[in-house]
């Protein structure tokens, strides 16, 4: 079983916490695409990002200055958005962080897929941006099937914790024989499910955390996830699909 999280805007350094164990898998790709990065201007890469002035400028000077191997973080702590606060990996037990290692994957527009204990640095770049690279017109067709091959490499079951923006990069690929269950965290609102992005973000850390903490190995044991009031809804899943609703 393996576990898919989409990455965050918000990205810190600490070299100091704990040590990056492995390099990312593409590496020599995330290069490829820094490069093109660097040769782009700025007001072309404010277009790309879609940021304001002030903001643009930072990043621009950011990423020119942008080293793949130096001052590198473990992804799981690189990461600082709500997700990632939620998951709290920083608080965690050695065998708990050994069950991330084990299980978790991040993917990013950037470096492809991680191991929350491979090496990285902050960048600027969503998997949806527009990045003409190598012949093709976005990221999305850049790494193509390379995401998905390496993912189910690995294993057969993926639980999908990850926005749809990131889950695009696995699910046209996916084979009769593979399984890819989609959590969804929600409320009920006249009869339909509503997501909202905050809440769902938070609770999709929460449900990383609650793996790590019970060791989950079956798709049968989130059903007893129970985390800020979230209750499985047997009603409204399926096997592609577990439903917890809130009534917060």
């Amino acid at each position: 079983m393996k576990i898919i999280i989409a990455p965050a805007k918000q990205m810190q350094v600490d070299t100091d916490s704990f040590a990056v164990l492995n390099q990312p898998r593409f590496l020599s790709q995330a290069q490829q695409i820094v490069n093109r990065l660097k040769k782009m201007s700025l007001n072309e890469l404010q277009q790309l990002w879609k940021c304001s002035d002030r903001l643009a400028v930072i990043s621009y000077e950011n990423t020119r200055r942008l080293d793949l191997l130096r001052n590198q973080t473990p992804a799981v702590l690189a990461y600082t958005g709500i997700q990632y606060q939620s998951l709290g990996a920083d608080l965690m037990t050695s065998p708990q962080l050994n069950y991330l290692q084990d299980h978790l994957r991040i993917l990013s527009g950037l470096y492809g897929i991680l191991r929350p204990f491979d090496g990285i640095v902050p960048y600027r770049l969503e998997m949806q941006a527009r990045l003409q690279i190598a012949g093709q017109q976005n990221l999305y067709d850049f790494w193509g099937a390379q995401i998905y091959h390496q993912l189910f490499k690995e294993t057969e079951v993926v639980i999908n914790l990850a926005s749809k923006e990131y889950a695009r990069v696995i699910e046209p690929y996916l084979q009769a024989d593979q399984q890819m269950v989609t959590c969804v965290f929600g409320e009920l609102v006249n009869g339909k499910v509503r997501q909202k992005a905050t809440k769902a973000k938070i609770a999709r850390g929460e449900m990383v955390r609650f793996m790590a903490e019970n060791e989950v190995q079956k798709v049968a044991q989130l059903k007893q996830f129970a985390q800020r009031g979230y209750q499985f809804c047997e009603e409204l899943s399926s096997g592609r699909q577990l439903v917890f609703l809130s009534s917060n």
